[in-house]
């Protein structure tokens, strides 16, 4: 018998996985696996999310025209240019399937976020991807994979699961560079940790341009992935096309709520930043005393290269029999490594302490 089938690209995703959250015969679970915030949601997010306990039978509001303002307000930005979703991610899938489809190519780098592949091939669209330098994205490769079908450029910055990132003055020349006609989709998932002078989020592009957009999300310092809210800050026309196509009702009533108050909690960014910016530096220290290579990273989470498949492997089992939860990034086509969260200070320490022990029989 005959049964219905999809696109036949579609059979071709492999599905997104998700940083792993408990382990069986453990007594205590660390997850340092998904870039979580090291200090969760705040506690003004938390009052406003049960604040909404009695509001939950009611739709949201659809344009979500409350969380857009606050986010104006503290990005110095209009409002009127800012959409939001589901998590940025569902922002990234509808720019896809709105400016993609048959006969389009999407260009990213080959330690892109793999979402932008999936929701690439969703929507009929063939996925480049381009190499990069030292694990950096690289312009000039960019540029040279440009085609007449090239339709989009997806560029994390700071990148995941990599760290780095293309200071404003490389994302300048990536947009002189590109056609007019291509989108540039700037995923700023982790700006709020950055802590340079030479850095810009996406800002500047998307109001020089009107081919440029910036996504952000409040899964991360903001401590609300499981709320999924994000947005995006793009050009008039492109917020007219996602207002289109997005959900009528993609961002909760709990979810609107929690994000207004957490870009309100006094002190709560440059609390996480500073927490950041120690710890991470302390996790990476520790981890290139024991042995393990570390590049830079501008995000909450660093890439530790155990030079071989099998080594990362056995790092990653020895931390899991110390309940310690990290991430294997084979997927990204980094099999040698592991991601590692930088959460709280009890966190980041057990962590070093057990890879240096386990460095110990193996380095």
């Amino acid at each position: 018998m005959s049964t219905p089938q999809p696109r036949p690209e579609i059979l071709g995703v492999s599905p997104y996985v998700g940083g792993e959250s408990k382990l069986a015969g453990v007594n205590r679970t660390i997850k340092l696996s998904s870039n979580e915030g090291a200090f969760g949601p705040s506690p003004g997010a938390q009052a406003a999310f049960r604040a909404t306990s009695e509001e939950i039978h009611r739709y949201p509001d659809g344009s979500a025209a409350d969380l857009r303002a606050a986010i104006g307000r503290r990005f110095d930005l209009d409002p009127d240019r800012i959409v939001c979703g589901a998590g940025s991610d569902d922002l990234i899938y509808q720019l896809c399937l709105a400016y993609g489809g048959a006969g389009t190519e999407l260009i990213m780098t080959e330690h892109g976020f793999s979402i932008y592949q999936i929701a690439g091939q969703y929507a009929g669209t063939r996925v480049v991807k381009v190499p990069e330098r030292n694990r950096t994205a690289d312009v000039d490769r960019i540029l040279a994979a440009v085609s007449p079908a090239t339709k989009s450029v997806f560029i994390a910055n700071p990148n995941n699961p990599t760290g780095t990132m293309l200071t404003q003055r490389e994302m300048e020349r990536l947009r002189a560079g590109l056609p007019a006609e291509v989108l540039l989709v700037i995923d700023a998932a982790y700006a709020e940790y950055v802590d340079r002078a030479d850095f810009d989020a996406g800002t500047l592009l998307v109001n020089a341009n009107d081919n440029t957009v910036m996504t952000r999300t409040f899964s991360k310092m903001w401590g609300l992935g499981g709320m999924r809210v994000g947005w995006a800050y793009a050009p008039a026309p492109i917020v007219d096309v996602l207002n289109r196509v997005r959900g009528p009702f993609n961002v909760s009533i709990a979810g609107q709520a929690a994000a207004i108050a957490a870009l309100a909690e006094p002190g709560w960014l440059e609390r996480c930043r500073t927490h950041n910016l120690e710890y991470r530096a302390k996790l990476t220290t520790a981890l290139r005393a024991a042995g393990i290579a570390v590049g830079d990273s501008e995000g909450n989470f660093v890439l530790a290269d155990f030079d071989t498949d099998a080594k990362a492997d056995a790092a990653n089992a020895f931390l899991r029999t110390r309940g310690l939860i990290v991430r294997g990034v084979r997927g990204y086509g980094l099999p040698t490594c592991l991601r590692i969260t930088v959460g709280t200070a009890e966190e980041i320490s057990l962590v070093s302490d057990a890879l240096t022990e386990f460095m110990k029989s193996h380095g």
